[in-house]
């Protein structure tokens, strides 16, 4: 995660090395993400306080049983205040293995449109995030993270769930 702020690398890491299920064999971090769109197709991006860059709304799965669309729908209720009731899964994506870093499952929902009235009462979650932005998905491609962009590059005219591994289509594994 290049330019990330130490501190949080480090709870970051000390999060993944700890990851043990009950019956001893190691856990996988996950996370999930939405995709969040306005009346115009523009994307909702995030930009953390935590992190350089840009990113999508989500976050990591709580450990206490939350499946991936609870974090999803929890996730975006914190982070911004908006509430979804329905969403599709788009992608689930590996994210590998690096020095320092466990291998990571990564789900992405599409929650469709939000409304004018929603966005006026968007609410940022003021520790984590400074502002937001409704962008057209070829400037939001160009401001997200690589694996993010990827990620989400991979579903924008898709109605299909696509697997990914680090935000890449396998050609073995084709959707639809």
């Amino acid at each position: 995660m290049e330019g990330a702020d130490p501190a949080y690398e480090d709870r970051e890491e000390e999060y993944a090395a700890g990851l043990r299920a009950w019956d001893g064999l190691p856990g996988i971090p996950a996370s999930a993400g939405a995709l969040v769109r306005d009346a115009e197709g523009r994307i909702l991006l995030l930009k953390p306080t935590y992190k350089k860059g840009w990113t999508i709304p989500g976050g990591v799965m709580e450990a206490d049983g939350e499946t991936p669309w609870q974090a999803c729908q929890r996730e975006l209720r914190e982070e911004t205040g908006l509430t979804v009731t329905a969403g599709r899964l788009a992608a689930v994506d590996t994210r590998p293995a690096k020095s320092r870093k466990a291998m990571g499952l990564r789900f992405l929902f599409d929650c469709g449109t939000v409304s004018e009235a929603q966005i006026a009462t968007i609410t940022l979650q003021r520790e984590e995030l400074s502002t937001y932005v409704f962008v057209a998905p070829a400037e939001a491609l160009t401001m997200l993270r690589p694996a993010v962009s990827r990620r989400v590059a991979a579903v924008l005219d898709s109605d299909d769930c696509r697997y990914l591994e680090d935000g890449r289509s396998l050609p073995e594994v084709p959707t639809g």
